[in-house]
Parts: C-alpha cells; sequence; structure tokens
C-alpha cells in the first residue's frame, strides 16, 4: 500500500544495540582540527571494563558497538599516546565512499527529458525496448545508504518513508536526510522512482528508507555506515517488514564493524546489495562491502551489445578468475550485473543527471529485488538472493573484459533481469 509522504518516525520501536551517546561531531566528511592537528575517528575496544569507562569517559563516544567496542574522534598525538596502554586496544576506522567513476563528465539537467522517463537501464532491465513506465515493489522498503537523499524531489517524495542521518551529533538524527552531492538522490532514482516528474526507476511502489551516511564530499566513516546497517536491521524486525539494503559505496579497506554489521543484517533477514567498485577491469578489485559473502556484488554493465549481450564496463571492478564457472559467492566474488555507464536519474536539485559507476548498477539490482519480493513477500531474503543469481544465469553476459560463458570474474552469474 502506497505510504504517505510524510516520514513514519520510528525511533520508539528501535530494538538496536547500537547506543548514540554525547561525542564530538560526527560528520565523516568533516575535517575537525584540535590546536592544529586533524582528528580522526578511532575503534577502541578492551575487556577491561574500567578501562573502556575511562575512555569513554576521557574521549567521548561516537557509537557504542558494545561487544565491538567503541569509535570517538581524536588526533594524532593522542592516537600514538593511547596505543601505549597495554590494556585497550585501538585502529583507525577506514573511511568509505561513493562508487563513481568519473570517466566521463558529469551531465546535468534542470528539467525531465520525455525520451528518458524509462532510461535504456530501466529498459534492459525490464527486457523491453518500448517499455514507457515500470511497475512493482509494493510493500518492499529500500534502505539508500548514501549522500542523503532529496525526499521533495518529484519523482521519489511519495515513496519516502524514512527519512535519517547518521553524521551528525553522534546520533541517529530523524527527518533530515540532506543531499548535497547528488549521488544518493540518483541512487534512489533508479531503483524506484514513481514517475511523478516522468522518471521511473526498477521498483516504483517500493518505498523509501533515506539514510545519510556519507558527507557532502561523497565520503563517511565506517561506523556511521554499520551504525546504519544495524539500525535497518532492527527497524525491519520491529517492523515487521521486508528490506532490501542497497550501498553504492565502498573501500579497498575492510571494516569489521561494516563486516559484522552486514552478517548481522543478513541474519535478520536483510537483503544487502552494494556496488562491486570501479576499479577494473583488473582482477580481485571488487571493494568492501560489496566484497563480502553476505552482500550482493554487482557489476556495471555498458549500453552497448557485443556478443549478442551487454558488455561490463572497464571500469567495473572484477572478482579472481580463478574462481569463474563455480556458481558460488564468496569474498572478493562478483554475483550479478545491471546498468551502470551513463544512467540518466534524479538529482538533488530536483532535476536529472547522467553518471556512471557500479553505484548506478547496484540500486537497478536492489530494485529488481524489491520488485520480485513484491510478488512473494513471504520469501526470505536468502531465497530472494536465489532468484536474483537464477534470472543472472538466464542471461549470461559474453562482452568485455574477463565476460564468458557461465560464471565469471567480471560479470558474475550474468544480468539479473525482471524477464
Amino acid at each position: 500500500m502506497k505510504k504517505s509522504a510524510k516520514f513514519i518516525t520510528t525511533a520508539m520501536l528501535t530494538a538496536t544495540l547500537l547506543i548514540p551517546a554525547m561525542g564530538v561531531s560526527a560528520n565523516g566528511n568533516a575535517v575537525e582540527k584540535e590546536n592544529g592537528n586533524e582528528k580522526f575517528r578511532v575503534l577502541i575496544d578492551s575487556a577491561n571494563g574500567k578501562e573502556m569507562k575511562n575512555a569513554k569517559s576521557q574521549y567521548g563516544v561516537q557509537w557504542d558497538f558494545e561487544n565491538e567496542g567503541f569509535t570517538t574522534n581524536m588526533n594524532e598525538k593522542q592516537f600514538n599516546a593511547l596505543q601505549k596502554n597495554k590494556n585497550l586496544s585501538i585502529e583507525k576506522v577506514p573511511e568509505y565512499s561513493i562508487e563513481e567513476t568519473s570517466s566521463e563528465p558529469l551531465a546535468t539537467y534542470s528539467t525531465m527529458a520525455a525520451s528518458q522517463s524509462t532510461p535504456w537501464g530501466i529498459k534492459a532491465i525490464y527486457n523491453n525496448n518500448y517499455l514507457t513506465q515500470s511497475s512493482g515493489g509494493t510493500g518492499i522498503n529500500i534502505a539508500v545508504l548514501d549522500t542523503g537523499v532529496n525526499v521533495n524531489h518529484a519523482d521519489l517524495a511519495t515513496n519516502v518513508e524514512q527519512c535519517k542521518d547518521f553524521t551528525l551529533n553522534s546520533s541517529i538524527t530523524n527527518g533530515t536526510c540532506t543531499d548535497r552531492q547528488g549521488h544518493g538522490t540518483h541512487v534512489a532514482g533508479s531503483a524506484l522512482a514513481n514517475g511523478n516528474g516522468g522518471l521511473y526507476g526498477v521498483a516504483p511502489q517500493a518505498d523509501l528508507w533515506a539514510y545519510k551516511v556519507l558527507g557532502d564530499d561523497g565520503t563517511g566513516s565506517s561506523d556511521d555506515i554499520a551504525a546504519a546497517i544495524r539500525h535497518v536491521a532492527d527497524q525491519a524486525t520491529a517492523l515487521k517488514t521486508k528490506v532490501v539494503i542497497n550501498m553504492s559505496l565502498g573501500s579497498s579497506a575492510e571494516s569489521s564493524l561494516i563486516t559484522n554489521a552486514v552478517n548481522y543484517a543478513y541474519n535478520k533477514g536483510v537483503l544487502v546489495i552494494a556496488a562491486a567498485g570501479n576499479s577494473g577491469p583488473s582482477q580481485g578489485s571488487i571493494g568492501f562491502p560489496g566484497a563480502l559473502p553476505n552482500a550482493v556484488a554487482v557489476a556495471a554493465l555498458e549500453n552497448v551489445i557485443q556478443n549478442g549481450t551487454h558488455r561490463v564496463a572497464d571500469f567495473s571492478s572484477r572478482g579472481y578468475s580463478y574462481y569463474d564457472g563455480d556458481y558460488s559467492i564468496g569474498k572478493y566474488d562478483v554475483e550479478i550485473s545491471a546498468p551502470g555507464a551513463a544512467i540518466y536519474s534524479a538529482w538533488h536539485t530536483g532535476g536529472y543527471a547522467t553518471i556512471s559507476g557500479t553505484s548506478m548498477a547496484s540500486p537497478h539490482a536492489a530494485g529488481l529485488a524489491a520488485k520480485v519480493w513484491a510478488t512473494n513477500p513471504s520469501a526470505s531474503n536468502v531465497q530472494v538472493r536465489a532468484n536474483l543469481q537464477s534470472r543472472a544465469k538466464a542471461y549470461d553476459i559474453l562482452s568485455g573484459s574477463g565476460a564468458g560463458y557461465g560464471d565469471d570474474y567480471a560479470s558474475g552469474f550474468g544480468f539479473a533481469r525482471v524477464q
């Protein structure tokens, strides 16, 4: 059933292990300085309860992950001093960023082009070159963890169910998820644009959970992202609803906080979709969280037909060729492919833009997952994932570096489509 454009505040329903607390300002991309020293995010842990209590009191808490420790901000001098404390474990928290390629200039448009109501990627995933509008996704939530979303955009406003910021004031801020970068709005558009402004995404009847986890420069701290992933899982449980997470972000560095959060969400029935990364065509170039076994890594396809199929973009990250043909998913595996080059979608200005990257491929897959799930709402996330894999096998990708018959390290199982 279509939700109101008003945000549903669900803080009272949250059963999360995360305990936001007072601390230093938490915009993951902000430069914080103290006495001329730049501050950065760290994870502190210890089996010594007294030491942990003292550390929390001294440095403040960004996010409390309980058994995993807590995060806070400090400068290099403080970090070096704390490393001498043998009772504490301390490590720097990796930063993550949007998975958008800069291989071509950004093209922006103030008004909707009638010819783009169903962009090439939507037509391709529906396998219908004459498609004029899309449908599906009713009752399924797509959580877009990104730079935020313009929730007033004509093609998104009536889908918005939650809007939250994880980068402010050491806590979850309800009712705000402002996108000043554009990336998150573009991603949301590909997944579920509703056509009210003229643009259609893959699943226009799905509901949008817009979670701002990245700053206005497109970067953010992995603990903010991990907090949002866990919050999605807890909201899904509390509200008894089905949720697909889309993360069009990544890093070459694995974050234990994100890994554990992805596993937590997956075990709670959430389907996690992530961009493979834009470091191709080299092997072993998939970034995190896409590289995780419990995340569906999505490769990017171009609007080019070669050898009878769409072509994997050179920029799209690859897995390892020695895993080709096994039709199983492990660490550093591409799982499926979706349109990701020259993608037209919504923009944070209220207009539209064309950009490329596996960031653009991931929401096509997330939208498809929501559409598939809506047809069988009693299915589990594992079953929906298997369904996507089956659909991908039906459209093998034979073009692009590393692509070939069957399961390959460039396109994975293939291009998962509606039909």
